[in-house]
């Protein structure tokens, strides 16, 4: 990990009634590969009265991914989707010209103590497919290519990389992968990956060249070289990237384009409530006041 050119620690966010460690996108590093947003969400332990709620809202222009390590969220989507995603599972959303979705708590943990701890990623589409029709896709944890290497376990949670290929369709080339160790060992990824990379230190530390980097940051790569590292003791790590597009891509609020007014349109139609609607939910999530295209 010499060719670091960032390293982004997380920033506290609050999304609905929750607070999340925002990593991307960051003031000077926008995008890794396609992945424009992560928030690491939690860990968190939630009271009986207290739930997790995130109502409607849109996207338009992305793939969300969402991989929890702990707890569960009941995902319900203008497709007539419902599907509720516990640990190790990937749900995988693509909004492409207009989607609506809700994340919260399922019925039967509302009044339970509970825990959340996961994260939640955007991958932004390529320009050519940014007004596809909406989609969903869920993955079980069993169905991702997990395997283990002197002693450390891989788990490819989407894309191609070393080797192997997740069943999660995505849309450009990409990579999601997870590597955890209970012992410290020497990692060799060398040139396998292709893109811009990145690493995302969940928990424990990787040391390079005499350096020592914690958990709850990322470090990108000036290329997606990453050589090889070492991964401490109980290490969770996630490395991305992939491709990037030959285009800037914009984002306000939830919407990401590769044109303004992509954005402008998007964000008429939820003030109109132009936006299809979900079944059995009647909540609004207004569009910010403050905010900017960026």
């Amino acid at each position: 990990m010499s060719n670091l050119s960032h390293i982004i620690e997380e920033r506290p966010h609050e999304v609905g009634n929750f607070w999340v460690g925002r990593l991307l996108p960051f003031r000077t590093k926008r995008m890794v590969g396609p992945f424009t947003f992560i928030d690491h969400m939690g860990p968190t332990q939630l009271q009986d009265y207290e739930n997790f709620d995130v109502g409607p809202h849109p996207h338009i222009g992305l793939s969300t991914l969402t991989y929890l390590f702990e707890g569960s969220i009941m995902h319900r989507d203008s497709l007539g989707t419902q599907m509720e995603i516990q640990p190790g599972a990937v749900n995988w959303m693509t909004a492409g010209n207009g989607i609506v979705h809700s994340e919260r708590t399922p019925d039967y943990l509302r009044n339970s103590p509970k825990f959340l701890h996961g994260l939640q990623i955007w991958v932004a589409l390529p320009k050519h497919l940014e007004q596809m029709e909406p989609s969903f896709f869920h993955a079980e944890a069993d169905t991702l290519p997990a395997w283990e290497e002197d002693g450390v376990q891989y788990k490819l949670i989407a894309g191609e990389a070393l080797g192997h290929q997740s069943p999660v369709p995505v849309y450009s080339p990409l990579f999601l992968l997870e590597i955890k160790s209970t012992a410290k060992k020497t990692v060799k990824i060398g040139s396998s990956l292709f893109g811009e990379a990145a690493m995302y230190i969940l928990e424990g530390s990787v040391e390079s060249e005499g350096n020592v980097y914690e958990p709850k940051r990322i470090l990108v790569a000036k290329d997606a070289s990453l050589c090889e590292f070492t991964i401490g003791e109980n290490t969770t790590i996630y490395i991305f990237g992939g491709e990037p597009f030959p285009e800037e891509r914009f984002m306000f609020w939830n919407f990401v384009a590769s044109d303004k007014e992509m954005l402008e349109e998007a964000k008429q139609r939820w003030q109109d409530q132009l936006f299809p609607k979900i079944e059995g939910e009647t909540g609004f999530v207004p569009l910010p006041v403050i905010g900017k295209v960026s």
